[in-house]
């Protein structure tokens, strides 16, 4: 599989090298496991009190926030992608945002939306226009402030070749244009075509972690990124711009949960070096739905993002699909109704049965809360989700599963419904990007540590499905008394994930914790696919 070219330092380039190199001479050497060597003894590696990171937010006066444009130049550049490679969206914002007591916002018509890309390095090969919007964060509370937002871009560029290096600017001609930005499109979606690097993390926020994080992430040159909910925390703060680690325990008296909206221009700024260049594709977290007067929700998230809901069939931004090589991602939202008669379900259902598994052999999910953390916190929190939609996963053979939302380290073996099963997916949660919020350190099977079953409730869907367990191990009981035989490696420490698919049957797993150098593995496996041992709910072989 080729690696494509990127401008690197020399010094990451020898890094880079090591890396590959010390992969390749374990998985030669027969270092590296494989899930075929599974279930594995569950492990829990004790807690590395020396580092915890600093999970400080960034202020508003580090210089990685701060607005560096005048006037209408754009900021805040990111790439996403579309349902297929030949596809990509080119995302920006214009002016200034607004926030007080009284604001007008900025009208979307006076800025164009318009991107010139190309092959050549002057990017102006071809002419693309898109769409612009506004959004508002309002609140009918004396005292508390309201919000506008620039202008926001998006605009869709089409017919592109696969595997490509393109230049791009974006802006509006008449004002002001951007400089000159290049991304990659994926490769043709085929059983041997696939991203060299997918980085997936979850959780973020805008921390000295994050920092830490992001920083590692770049030295592992992803093709891709998945961050799998809790963007940029901006919902801890209060509209004028005070923050807490718990704003439920900080804040108790407020009159509607506030949330401070320039957190997300700070964000969008930070993460504007890497997102320019390297396309990511976000789902929302509990920390998105950010609710505002008349009950709306996930306006942030909704209207920063471009997401390719139209194009995979989808009618919400709250879940979607697309390929990347021969991967077929599904984005499922826990935040929206799931259950058999909801439109995302039937969605699902569809999109499911669309997979051909000769062209995408793999397929992966992701949504934001885990079905199989064994962490105190969040501790089968989404069991109605899983209770819904698990049987529809599992029967068209999903292969591997990210979430967020626990801030720590977690990958179980094969499962299903609890127990061990070599046809159920790897479960993988890495809501451990570095968010203020700290890290979780507690099991639920360690002593004392068991939450009652009435603390579990699915709060945002109205539903309650977590009860005792009937059979196994823990029969009788809502938590195990050790850790579970679905959970295979956890640990509380701040990081990200690399996923390498290398052919039809087999992906190395990297999860990268931030107080290692960058060719060390926190945690490492094949996951390896078993097409002939586990059927696929209406697959016919088309070879």
């Amino acid at each position: 599989m080729a690696v494509r070219p990127m401008p690197v330092t020399y010094y990451s380039l020898c890094i880079w090298l090591l890396l590959v190199s010390s992969w390749s001479t374990a998985a030669v050497d027969g270092g590296i496991p494989t899930t075929l060597e599974g279930p594995f003894k569950p492990v829990t590696v004790p807690l590395d009190k020396r580092f915890r990171g600093q999970a400080v937010d960034l202020p508003e006066s580090d210089r990685r926030v701060q607005r560096t444009v005048s006037g209408f130049e754009p900021e805040q550049i990111s790439v996403s992608l579309s349902s297929k490679y030949d596809s990509v969206w080119i995302s920006w914002i214009t002016g200034e945002y607004q926030i007080g007591e009284n604001i007008s916002p900025l009208d979307p018509e006076t800025v164009a939306s318009v991107v010139y890309y190309g092959i050549a390095k002057s990017g102006r090969r071809h002419r693309v226009i898109g769409s612009s919007l506004i959004y508002s964060q309002l609140y009918p509370f004396e005292g508390l402030q309201n919000y506008s937002s620039g202008i926001i871009h998006h605009v869709r560029l089409r017919g592109l070749k696969p595997n490509t290096l393109y230049y791009y600017k974006c802006g509006d001609p008449s004002i002001a244009m951007s400089g000159l930005y290049y991304f990659y499109t994926m490769p043709v979606s085929g059983p041997k075509s696939y991203p060299s690097r997918v980085a997936v993390v979850g959780d973020l926020g805008l921390t000295y972690n994050t920092t830490s994080t992001v920083n590692h992430l770049l030295a592992n040159h992803p093709d891709l990124i998945l961050l799998v909910g809790d963007v940029s925390y901006a919902n801890l703060y209060l509209t004028n711009g005070t923050g807490a680690d718990c704003y439920s325990c900080k804040f108790p008296e407020t009159p509607i949960h506030e949330t401070y909206q320039p957190r997300w221009d700070y964000w969008g700024r930070f993460m504007q070096p890497l997102v320019s260049k390297v396309p990511i594709m976000v789902i929302e977290g509990n920390h998105e739905m950010e609710e505002q007067a008349e009950n709306r929700t996930f306006a942030a998230y909704s209207s920063r993002f471009a997401f390719p809901s139209k194009e995979s069939g989808s009618s919400s931004k709250l879940y979607y699909s697309f390929n990347a090589g021969g991967i077929h991602f599904i984005m499922l939202g826990a935040y929206i109704a799931y259950d058999e008669s909801s439109d995302q379900y039937k969605w699902l259902e569809k999109d499911l049965a669309s997979v051909n598994r000769d062209v995408t052999p793999w397929l992966v999910a992701t949504w934001h809360p885990p079905w199989y953390s064994t962490y105190t916190a969040h501790y089968r929190e989404a069991e109605c989700m899983r209770v819904a939609m698990e049987d529809l996963l599992y029967d068209y053979g999903v292969d591997i599963v990210f979430n967020g939302h626990v801030h720590a380290y977690e990958r179980s073996n094969r499962v299903y419904n609890y127990t061990l099963d070599q046809c159920g997916p790897v479960h993988i949660a890495v809501g451990d990007g570095g968010n203020r919020e700290k890290m979780a350190i507690t099991h639920a099977d360690e002593p004392g540590n068991c939450p009652e079953p009435s603390s579990t409730p699915d709060q945002f869907m109205g539903g309650f499905c977590a009860l005792n367990f009937t059979s196994g191990p823990a029969a009788g009981k809502f938590c195990w008394d050790r850790q579970p035989d679905y959970s295979a490696y956890r640990e509380s420490s701040f990081g990200h994930g690399i996923l390498e698919v290398k052919n039809e049957t087999h992906a190395l797993w990297i999860w990268h914790r931030n107080q290692d150098m960058y060719r060390i593995a926190g945690d490492i496996i094949y996951v390896v696919r078993q097409p002939d041992v586990c059927p696929i709910k209406g697959y016919k072989s088309q070879t």
